[in-house]
């Protein structure tokens, strides 16, 4: 099993890297926001990796980031998902990002993944959900600061919904309200307000 490589980049495109590790090189699956993050060809770069097995092919994939791995882990547990789609999914969103819409049931925004329909959302959000509350390590530093979201009239439905997604992560009531004190619903999605409580809950940098 190839946990990590660590080399110089050769070359990358939006899914895939060239690594030299020794003189090999090392092509791997990335995802796009793994991409974003690769420094320049012929710098020097660590992947966490991860390697899939079939009957006629081995694939390396790597992830800037451990989350991001462990996310994918995940993604490739639920049915029916394998390593190409959970790239998808980790390229149209980042590891927090992903969090907020798995723990807000948001399948809309699951369901704007290329390749993910309407059921397919549904399922990964179920499978997905039991698991992410018990891992609050998952947020991280890209959570929008408590404050700057808009505050006027209270949309109850949207802050309900994150009231709900707070309590079913382990924060008590008493949190729960302090964290959403202040912020309100109109014109903002539910993973909007979950990620700010999140983040005065002390969730984030």
């Amino acid at each position: 099993m190839i946990a990590q490589l660590r080399g110089t980049l050769i070359e990358a495109t939006m899914s895939a890297a060239v690594i030299d590790v020794g003189g090999v090189g090392y092509e791997v699956g990335i995802s796009a926001t793994t991409a974003a993050g690769l420094p320049p060809a012929g710098d020097e770069v660590r992947l966490y990796t991860r390697m899939r097995i079939s009957n006629d092919a081995v694939a390396l994939f790597g992830f800037l980031t451990a989350s991001e791995r462990m996310v994918f882990d995940r993604l490739i547990s639920v049915s029916s998902v394998g390593p190409r789609l959970a790239l998808s999914v980790l390229s149209k969103f980042s590891v927090e990002q992903l969090y907020t819409v798995v723990l807000s049931e948001d399948a809309k925004a699951m369901a704007t993944v290329p390749g993910v329909g309407k059921k397919t959302a549904q399922r990964l959000i179920l499978e997905l959900k039991g698991t992410f509350a018990k891992e609050r390590g998952l947020v991280g530093a890209d959570l929008p600061a408590a404050g700057q979201l808009p505050i006027g009239a209270p949309d109850r439905g949207v802050l309900e919904d994150a009231r709900e997604a707070l309590l079913s992560m382990g924060f008590s009531p008493q949190e729960t309200d302090l964290a959403l004190e202040g912020y309100d619903g109109r014109d903002m999605r539910v993973e909007d307000v979950l990620a700010a409580a999140l983040k005065r809950l002390g969730m984030g940098a």
